[in-house]
C-alpha cells in the first residue's frame, strides 16, 4: 500500500527500501525519524511473544541511536495496542501536527545550515 501511495506522490523507486533492507543496516543510523507511523515500529511485535502485533514485520527503528516520531498523540495504532518506542530512552516523541512539525523542522533546520543540502528538482 506504501508503496503504491509513493509512486502516486511521485517518489522514484529507487529511493524506496525494503523492510529487510533498512531492518540490516537499522543500528548503523545516528537518528530516524518516524512520521505518524505506530503498529509498523512497534517492539512488541519482535520482543513480546504475548503481543497482538507478535511475528508482525515492522521497521526497527528503535535500534537506530536515536528515534524522533512525529504523532499527534500517544494514541495505539490500528491494532490498538500500545507502543513501548515512544518510551525508550532513545526516542523523543514530538505530539502534534505532523505536516506542521515537519515545515517547523525544515525551516529551522534551513536557518541553520542554509539550502546547501536542499537537492535542486
Amino acid at each position: 500500500q506504501l508503496n503504491v501511495l509513493l509512486a502516486e506522490a511521485g517518489v522514484p523507486y529507487d529511493l524506496v527500501y525494503e523492510m529487510d533492507e533498512v531492518n540490516a543496516d537499522i543500528e548503523k543510523y545516528d537518528a530516524v525519524l518516524v512520521i505518524g507511523a505506530n503498529d509498523t515500529v512497534n517492539p512488541s511485535a519482535v520482543e513480546d511473544p504475548d503481543s497482538e502485533l507478535a511475528g508482525m514485520p515492522v521497521v526497527e527503528v528503535w535500534r537506530a541511536k536515536k528515534v524522533i516520531v512525529l504523532k499527534r498523540s500517544l494514541a495505539g495504532g490500528y491494532a490498538d495496542v500500545e507502543n513501548p518506542l515512544f518510551f525508550n530512552e532513545n526516542t523523543n516523541m514530538l505530539l502534534g501536527d505532523a505536516k506542521c512539525s515537519i515545515d517547523d523542522l525544515r525551516n529551522k533546520t534551513l536557518d541553520v545550515l542554509g539550502d546547501q543540502c536542499i537537492l535542486p528538482n
